[in-house]
């Protein structure tokens, strides 16, 4: 059986904490951030976890 190749888009945006938490990048901080206030943008430094649902799907990609 041949091993699992890692996704590499996905393994550059997804971090992996030592406890095996997956940790992203917030949405929403890439542009039109004119209208956005300080602290709103400010939370979007904040990293994180990978849904619930999506879990599966990004270890499976990752190779975890």
């Amino acid at each position: 059986m041949p091993k699992i190749k890692t996704r590499k888009g996905i393994a550059k945006r997804i971090r992996v904490t030592k406890t095996g938490k997956l940790m992203r990048a917030s949405a929403w901080k890439s542009h039109l951030l004119e209208h956005k206030s300080k602290k709103r943008k400010r939370k979007y430094h904040k990293q994180q976890p990978v849904d619930h649902a999506d879990r599966k799907a990004v270890r499976r990609a990752l190779g975890i």
